[in-house]
């Protein structure tokens, strides 16, 4: 039970305190849904941690610039859970 989220930096507000300050046109309609956009991938985390699913989540960014990092952390977890079924049996 693995959820993987690939979430664009603008989009979902990465490093957003200093971000939203460079917006400089329709601030009022960008920094609302942005922040909308926070919001709702906090709940929607919430949501799948509650049913027992594990949430992963990368920037759009580090996909690009580090796959392998990225990849590495989805089989890892895929991998640990794998084994934590075998010992729970």
């Amino acid at each position: 039970k693995l959820v993987i989220f690939v979430d664009g930096a603008f989009w979902h507000g990465y490093d957003w305190e200093n971000r939203k300050k460079a917006i400089k046109s329709n601030r009022e309609f960008w920094i609302a849904k942005i922040e909308r956009n926070i919001q709702r991938d906090q709940e929607v985390n919430t949501i799948y941690q509650a049913k027992g699913w594990t949430v992963l989540r990368f920037w759009d960014f580090e996909v690009k610039g580090e796959m392998g990092r990225c990849v590495y952390l989805v089989l890892k977890n895929l991998t640990d859970k794998k084994y934590q079924i075998l010992f729970d049996t």
